[in-house]
């Protein structure tokens, strides 16, 4: 590759790594304004109902 290339490729890759970097840090920020804290979850109980219906 000529000099005058190689400046275009790097220019280009930073471009490239600073909207993956903001994409990245968008999905990290929508994540965590979506994330349930630990005490607002309900544990699963088993529903057994099922069970008696196939005896």
């Amino acid at each position: 590759m000529s000099v005058r290339g190689d400046e275009t490729v790097s220019k280009g890759e930073q471009a490239e790594a600073a909207e993956r970097e903001a994409a990245k840090q968008r999905l990290l920020d929508q994540a965590e304004a979506e994330r349930v804290p630990l005490d607002d979850t309900t544990r699963a109980l088993p529903d057994r109902r099922w069970r008696r219906d196939q005896r």
